[in-house]
């Protein structure tokens, strides 16, 4: 093969290889192992109502997705969501309802958890991108593991080297 050629033939199988583990483009009605095979192991696992399971892949702390591949009790797919999408933030969360499992289930575990004095309890937090604008989703989970409230903001970055 030519020196010329090489470059592109690796870059070809990178970008193959992308679609093969990309969750978004796996076919629905996939069967559990052929997924596991696509994918690779999950970052988490969740029981499903009907003896199904969720297969999450999380590219957090660093990533802005987290796509959850449901399969039913059968061992087939039938639901593939990419869940940090703002859009659905007001229809999937839910305050008073939720609780710490739910959030799990569904968004996988923050990048980050702290505390503001403002509110008596944690401050779970996703990075997620809104138009290739960077952004976060702060979760307010209460005392009892209960969600409060939720809200987003815009991330921003520092200059660490310009900030002297």
């Amino acid at each position: 093969m030519s020196g010329r050629l090489w470059p592109l033939v690796v870059a070809l199988a990178a970008i193959l290889a992308g679609c093969v583990s990309e969750p978004t483009r796996l076919p629905l009605g996939t069967d559990r192992a052929t997924t596991l095979q696509r994918l690779g192991t999950p970052t988490a696992t969740y029981a499903l109502p009907g003896g199904g399971e969720r297969l999450q892949y999380s590219r957090a702390p660093a990533g802005v997705a987290v796509n959850n591949v449901d399969v039913d009790a059968n061992g087939k797919v039938f639901s593939i969501r990419q869940e940090l999408y703002e859009g659905l933030f007001d229809s999937t969360i839910k305050p008073g309802e939720w609780r710490v499992e739910d959030v799990l289930r569904t968004y996988g575990r923050p990048f980050e958890m702290s505390r503001v004095t403002s509110f008596d309890g944690q401050v779970w937090a996703w990075r997620y991108k809104s138009l290739n604008n960077r952004r976060l989703l702060y979760i307010y989970v209460d005392p009892t593991g209960v969600v409060d409230h939720y809200h987003t903001a815009d991330e921003l970055f520092r200059d660490m080297d310009n900030s002297r």
